[in-house]
């Protein structure tokens, strides 16, 4: 009897059980029957862990199903308390733990980020003799990146001496969600030239890689491998593509792919929706989403994100609401993320008084990063006044104790209101919590190397050029009639180091190395981690048109591109 819905299933256990359990199909009957209720998206794991629970001399089988099974739920602490009864066998009936157990359970660990416990399974995996199977040491290099630990993950990957496309994808997959872009390009690298195929997972998180970094040589290597092994049609690796191309300032392109994608999913549309609002094109991005829902594709929480960036980045107010309240429409529920965009969009219009209004109204509770998002809309358009009260609000005194942004912002308005005392006060509260400012960072691909940048960096081989050519930019700009914004410097220092300060800014580092770089003419393009300040917008926009060179730079929230002296964000950022 084939199963495919409970009901079914039901009536197999119904027969299983008037037919006794002396016999082979009995046997086989109750493994079928377990394995759909554990398994089956039609299944019910209560009902499994009943079978589990009825039987006398459980075999592994039935254990490790069931820790698979509760590893992919909603509960996968479950996993974790089956396998320590294996692992305990405080009754003689539970087998103990084997080579397919271990995967699933360090998987539930990855879920529920319990590196300890992991690290304890690791343990009893190197006890039990297990280190040299090619399956658990996948699992343990999956585990440890889910548990933010892509060292210990890479110190297994090392180790093995039998490695597949599984144990190539799961390292470059953790170097990514570690926030190892660079690295994860790397090891993609040394896979290809070791003559492992990548799969489609392995492409998929390469392509997250290169968006990551702005690495566009090595995504259109990669575009160039899907083509001739005839992969694009395959949705999640045309969807990754698209991004990749919008997310290294080639939105062009990414509009070409996308017209060629055949069967488009939700997250395809999404990628494009997206993509076109980071690059200032609203207008576009709205029109895929109307052309959207007329192919009745159902808009999800990130294409509505996506909507509500467009209505941020072009600064409709009036939109933004209305498609806040559509998502009832869609059986959506509003997030943090889509009441923040809105929020950024009142701040960025000056409206400080209204995304005050707007946050205290919420029918969720605001997070710390809402009330910095409106502090860092008194310090642009200096209500002092407000954020004075704001730095008092109950609800920042609330920040979470481990949020170093909201300590480095609240210091920065003091600073900004000539308060150094208390900006003071905020550098001890970090220091005595061992909080360190996330410091600017950007990256710009040269000859397929990715290169990267802090502010005021003298760690790069070519140093000395950098500076170099930084003071002659410096130089030109000035006769142009740039005038560095020491008030972007929030620092105790006279005003000549507050505008050194200034200059060796990431993203002028990165766009100083470009120009030595590469061809007159030639496209820069910089990702940077954090949102540009004002001086350095000036800056670029004026280096656009001295050199005659298009600078596409990335920040946290959207694209600029710097052409002529223009910014496609229309000073809107």
């Amino acid at each position: 009897m084939e199963i495919s819905t409970m009901g079914q299933a039901m009536q197999l256990h119904a027969r299983v059980l008037k037919s006794g359990s002396e016999n082979q199909t009995h046997a086989q009957n109750l493994s079928k029957l377990f394995t759909f209720s554990a398994l089956s998206p039609s299944g019910d794991l209560t009902y499994a862990r009943h079978i589990l629970t009825t039987l006398q001399t459980p075999n592994s089988y039935y254990y490790n199903t069931m820790i698979r099974a509760y590893s992919d739920s909603p509960d996968p602490i479950r996993s974790i308390s089956l396998f320590l009864a294996m692992h305990c066998r405080e009754e003689t009936v539970i087998p103990g733990p084997d080579k397919f157990t271990y995967p699933f359970v360090l998987k539930a660990c990855s879920k529920l980020r319990y590196a300890q416990l992991g690290k304890q399974i690791h343990g009893l995996i190197l006890k039990s003799g297990l280190m040299l199977d090619r399956y658990v040491n996948n699992a343990l290099i999956h585990m440890y990146s889910g548990c933010v630990d892509s060292s210990l993950a890479l110190k297994v990957f090392d180790e093995m001496s039998d490695r597949d496309v599984v144990s190539w994808t799961s390292m470059i997959d953790g170097f990514v969600d570690n926030d190892r872009p660079i690295e994860a390009i790397g090891l993609f690298e040394q896979m290809m030239n070791n003559g492992v195929d990548p799969n489609e997972a392995t492409l998929v998180s390469v392509l997250r890689a290169c968006a990551d970094t702005g690495a566009l040589s090595t995504g259109q290597k990669v575009h160039n491998f899907v083509k001739e092994r005839n992969l694009s049609t395959k949705a999640n690796v045309g969807t990754a593509l698209i991004d990749m191309y919008a997310k290294c300032g080639c939105i062009e392109s990414a509009k070409e792919l996308f017209k060629e994608t055949m069967d488009k999913d939700v997250y395809a549309w999404t990628a494009m929706v997206s993509g076109l609002a980071s690059h200032g094109l609203s207008g576009e991005a709205m029109e895929h989403f109307e052309q959207m829902k007329s192919c009745n594709v159902k808009p999800d929480e990130r294409t509505m994100t996506a909507v509500l960036s467009a209505c941020r980045n072009a600064g409709w107010i009036g939109k933004g609401l209305y498609h806040l309240r559509s998502m009832k429409k869609y059986k959506l529920r509003p997030t943090i993320q889509h009441y923040g965009c809105i929020v950024d969009t009142f701040v960025r219009a000056g409206q400080l008084e209204e995304a005050e209004q707007f946050i205290r109204k919420m029918p969720i509770y605001p997070d710390v990063v809402l009330w910095r998002t409106m502090l860092w809309g008194c310090k642009i358009h200096g209500d002092v006044e407000r954020s004075e009260r704001l730095v008092k609000d109950v609800e920042l005194l609330k920040m979470d104790s481990h949020d170093c942004g909201s300590y480095v912002l609240l210091g920065n308005v003091y600073a900004a209101l000539g308060n150094w005392k208390e900006k003071a006060k905020m550098r001890e509260f970090m220091n005595q919590r061992g909080l360190v400012k996330t410091p600017g960072s950007s990256r710009i691909e040269i000859d397929g190397l990715v290169h990267e940048f802090t502010a005021g960096d003298s760690r790069h081989v070519e140093a000395e050029n950098i500076y170099a050519k930084l003071d002659e930019m410096e130089q030109n700009v000035r006769r142009e009639g740039y005038d560095p914004k020491i008030s972007e410097v929030l620092l105790e220092i006279d005003d000549d180091e507050k505008a050194s300060q200034l200059l060796k800014h990431s993203e002028k580092l990165a766009v100083s190395f470009g120009l030595i770089k590469t061809n007159p003419g030639t496209v820069i393009r910089v990702v940077k981690n954090l949102r540009s300040c004002e001086d350095c917008h000036s800056f670029m926009k004026l280096i656009s048109k001295l050199y005659q060179r298009e600078i596409i730079i990335r920040d946290r929230i959207r694209y600029h591109h710097f052409r002529g002296g223009e910014c496609s964000c229309g000073d809107r950022w």
